[in-house]
This record gives C-alpha cells, structure tokens and sequence, in this order.
C-alpha cells in the first residue's frame, strides 16, 4: 500500500488524528425526521435558501502515460465542467418553500437548486427542482412521505448541503452512493458517454414509511421506502422498472441539545437494492444489473468535540472512470479514440472514513478527515484504490453563515498492478485540492 507523500511531521499528524478519531467524545442529528418533517407550531409556509460560493484549486498535474499522455487529467481539473484548474464559482443557489397544514396532518416541501454544480449543470434546464415532496402524519409511528427527495441511507448523503463540514464529499459518496447514470458501459471507443441526467443527489423518487420513537434515553428511527431508482425522476430515464428498495435504522442515545446540532450518539445501518439498465459490449446489447449499496456507521456529538465515521459496501455498477484518465471528449494523441466514461456493471467496491472536529472560542472548528475507497475489486486488473487526508478550518460568523477552507492531500493507484505499470505512472499525478467556500443562508 502506497503512502501518502507528506513532510515527517504531518505523516505524524495523520497517524495521530487518525488514532485519535475512534476515543472522541459529529453530528447526532435525525435528518429524516429533520428533512421529511415540520415541528408542532410550525408557519403554513416557510421560506428558505442559501448561496455557496467556492475557489478550488490543483496544480494542473498531466498524464503521465498512455494513449492520452501530456493531456489534462480529469481527476485535476474543476468539476463540473472540468475545464479548469483553478475556479471560482456559485455551486449553489437554492430557493425553497415547506410549511405544515391541516393541523399538521400534512407537511410539504418545494425546492428548486440552480448553481455550477452536478444537478444543475448536467441537461437543461439549469434549475431543476430538487426536493418535491409531502409528508402525511396520520397513523402513530408511521408517517408516509411521498415524491421526489433525499432517500434514506447513507450519513453523509443524508447531511443537507449547505451544513456538511468539508467542501467536498468523499471519494466514496461522489463515487458510490451519489449515482450517476449512463447511456452505456463505456466499452465505445467513439464517443465520451454522457451522462444520461443530473446526478443523482442522493435522492429518489417514490413514497416512504417512517418515523422515531424512544425508549428511555434512546430514539430509535426506521425507514423503508420503494423507489423509481432514477434519481432526480423528472429529468432522468425510467430504469429497469423494478422498485429501488431502501432500508434504514438508527439509534441514538440523547444527551441534550435539538435540531442539526443535537448532541448525542448515533448507530446506524441501511440497504438499498434496485436494478439499471446498461448497454455493454461491442455490440451494445441491453442487459439488466442488480445495484446494491449498504453501510454501516456512528456519529457523536458532545461539547466541543464530534466525530463520525461510516463504512460503506457496493456491488453492481461500479464507476470505473475515463479512458486513459483523460477528460471525457479528447482525443487520442494517435486521433483512434475519443475518452469515455466507463462502468463495471459486475464489479464490487468499499470504501470508509473517520471525520473529527473541535470548535474554539465558539466559532472556529479545526477538522480532519481521511476517506479510502477501493473500486473494481473483483480482479487487480480493475481495483483502483483512492486515499485521501483532509485538513480543514471553519469559521462561523453566525448560524446563517460559515467559511470553510480545505486542504485534500489525495493519492491513487492499482494496487494489484506493477508501479511502473500505465494507470500507477497516471494516477501518482494525482494532485492534491485546495479550496475555499463561503456559504450563506436565511
């Protein structure tokens, strides 16, 4: 296993985070019933939205090998355009309306998301409405929440955007739980493989049974739902026609506090298992792949001091990244091929991380992160393995506006391959990630 190359003294600080994460005493917050509720007294109608405005930057690290050789590399360029290196950009423009009727028997939410990012940029229009959605509470322990929103599962997909800790996900959420969909398996050499819709953004649409009750000191949520397996259904394809289906429970002992930043500790586990449609091959042929992904995890939020940690599993349609490592679209240096994206509609992949924070003098919060995620692990033709240790400092001017910067010291390779093999000489040009966020809200 390769290490990341860093100074002795931050290899140290690495290794003393990373010890240190599982003994601290992150966010216990129940984001079901945060984001698919409205609490008692709540206004017919709400209001809400923020802005996130983000600089990134990399140092523009070419491919060191292979048929795209000298070209820009994908995973160093800015997404989600990934024509720069350096970039300053609105990610995020959302403007939305939830509210509770009838006495509170119905609770609803509408919410558009405009912005550089890969919801609004991916197809027309650039607004797309993300979070369509009401919730019926009329049977005790069962409320029913039906149409298009985030569906449940994992912690980091669950956290609503504008309130997670870092910049960026980790490899394995970008890679793994925020679906992409695809026209084909990328075996074409003759064009780039478009994404078929927007990402994902962790939702679904479909109709969901759910709720939390307590028992003593503890609160104990479920969650099941069937789903259309489309994600964002109104500008993506229809699938497979099988529902997705999505399982979840968590339990969390309460030690204070109330909303996205209730202290207490969180156990969690969920499942999801659906079917894709995928052309493969030469000859392009439809065929139908199963798509599971499941997680286990914590989180824990006390004082000062949070942390979370999850592990994630996957098998069946398995990103598998861009011929060559270029930028989908260019063309080969001999002019034969054109750099697609590609799937392993077959393959399985795992990944975790462990997240710390500290807060000082009430609005500061030094924060640490390593994420590892191993893809295509079926053969060491197909794994590729992706580490990354992130650095980051938070400042928040009040609870409607923070500042985040990060530092991602990244590293990749095929650990079942030679180092001087092609995709090891691509992907040591991996470069680290620099980036600045400000994000304000009302």
């Amino acid at each position: 296993m390769r290490v990341f190359h860093l100074n002795a003294r931050a290899g140290a600080v690495v290794l003393y985070v990373i010890a240190l994460l599982p003994a601290l005493p992150a966010s216990a917050a129940n984001w079901l019933l945060l984001q698919g509720t409205e609490p008692a007294g709540a206004p017919a109608y709400r209001p809400y939205g923020f802005v996130g405005i983000e600089y990134l930057h990399t140092d523009d690290s070419r491919l060191a090998a292979g048929s795209f050789a000298g070209q820009a590399m994908a995973a160093n360029r800015i997404g989600p355009r990934l024509e720069n290196t350096s970039e300053l950009q609105v990610s995020h423009v959302r403007l939305g309306l939830r509210g509770r009727l009838f006495d509170g028997k119905l609770d609803y939410r509408l919410s558009p998301l405009a912005g550089d990012n890969g919801i609004s940029h991916n197809g027309g229009p650039n607004v797309k409405f993300t979070d369509v959605s009401v919730t019926l509470n009329l049977i005790p322990y069962a409320r029913i929440r039906m149409g298009q929103f985030r569906h449940p599962g994992s912690e980091e997909g669950l956290q609503p955007t504008v309130l997670r800790d870092y910049i960026r996900p980790t490899n394995l959420s970008r890679q793994l739980t925020n679906e992409r969909f695809f026209d084909h398996d990328g075996a074409l050499t003759t064009d780039e493989n478009t994404f078929d819709g927007p990402v994902s953004g962790w939702r679904n649409t479909g109709v969901q049974v759910f709720d939390a009750f307590r028992t003593g000191a503890w609160e104990h949520t479920y969650a099941l739902m069937a789903g259309t397996g489309s994600g964002l259904a109104i500008y993506n394809g229809s699938g497979s026609g099988r529902p997705d289906w999505h399982l979840y429970w968590s339990s969390e002992w309460l030690l204070g506090g109330k909303g996205p930043f209730r202290e207490g500790l969180k156990l969690f586990g969920w499942y999801q298992d659906g079917e894709r449609e995928l052309r493969t091959g030469t000859q392009q042929r439809t065929q139908t792949f199963d798509r599971r992904r499941y997680g286990l995890g914590a989180t824990f939020r006390q004082g000062p001091w949070r942390v979370m940690g999850e592990w994630v599993g996957a098998d069946g349609m398995i990103p598998g990244g861009t011929d060559g490592g270029a930028v989908p679209g260019a063309v080969s240096n001999n002019g034969a091929a054109i750099s697609g994206r590609n799937v392993l509609p077959d393959n399985e992949a795992d990944g975790w991380y462990l997240d710390g924070g500290y807060t000082l003098f009430d609005k500061w919060e030094l924060r640490a992160r390593y994420d590892r995620l191993d893809r295509g692990t079926d053969g060491a033709r197909t794994e590729r393995r992706f580490e990354t240790f992130t650095l980051g400092l938070t400042y928040r001017h009040n609870k409607h506006v923070r500042l985040l910067a990060d530092y991602e010291f990244r590293e990749a390779e095929a650990p079942g391959l030679s180092g001087d093999a092609i995709p090891n000489r691509i992907m040591s040009r991996v470069d680290d990630v620099f980036g600045v966020k400000l994000w304000a809200g009302f």
